[in-house]
């Protein structure tokens, strides 16, 4: 296997190697350090760079590149959407099957805005809904969150405080919905153990038993 990178030189004292999506296979080294070494060093980190790298192909960035241009395409509950923009006096957005029409005045920016902002209320009223339908089937664990909101994360697909309060990720309206049930019952029991060790993961595992099959597939999407 014939391993290409790139390296970026630097003042640090060690070198180490980063695979990303975007920018492939980059090595930090320090200034002085001699190429052969380099060299050496990435050859001896093959098996990890070829595991990385079959894992990084596999990732889908949500927000990557978009244009939002006519016929480009959004997920919304893991289904592909396909928008379609017209021009017209007064803005709407509505989505019929497959598609998700857009009507703009035509300023700049008025796409991205209004997409957004159907985004953004979709995602409020469907994880509300599925949020007291979890609480709802699940009394008899005695779940009793301080509050939830919905908001868009850059990282992290929920989180719960100490105080019992629980965030979820808006952009889990794109994903099928069985990521969201998967969120909420994650943080759920977080309320129960603010920790991830064996009590919390056999916790998780009562409430979500395939929750290791969903973890993994939900790791292949980034919001970047």
């Amino acid at each position: 296997m014939e391993i290409k990178y790139d390296i970026v030189f630097s003042r640090r004292r060690s070198i180490s190697i980063i695979v990303a999506p975007d920018e492939g296979v980059v090595v930090r080294a320090p200034y002085r350090m001699p190429l052969k070494a380099i060299d050496k060093f990435v050859r001896d980190k093959e098996e990890w760079i070829k595991k990385h790298t079959e894992r990084s192909s596999e990732i889908i960035r949500l927000n990557h590149s978009k244009k939002y241009v006519d016929g480009e395409k959004y997920l919304f509950l893991g289904r592909e959407l396909t928008l379609r923009i017209g021009t017209a006096l007064f803005p709407s957005i509505n989505q019929l099957d497959n598609i998700l029409k857009i009507i703009t005045d035509g300023r700049e920016g008025r796409v991205k805005m209004l997409l957004e902002g159907w985004y953004r209320k979709k995602a409020e009223d469907f994880v509300h809904g599925k949020f007291t339908e979890i609480l709802d089937g699940h009394r008899n664990y005695g779940f009793s969150p301080a509050q939830m909101v919905v908001r868009p994360m850059k990282s992290r697909w929920g989180s719960c405080t100490s105080k019992g309060r629980i965030t979820i990720s808006s952009e889990l309206i794109k994903l099928d919905e069985r990521f969201t049930e998967y969120v909420i019952i994650h943080e759920l029991c977080h309320l129960k153990y603010h920790h991830h060790g064996k009590d919390y993961y056999r916790l998780l595992e009562e409430l979500v038993p395939d929750y290791k099959a969903i973890r993994k597939d939900l790791r292949k999407y980034i919001t970047r």
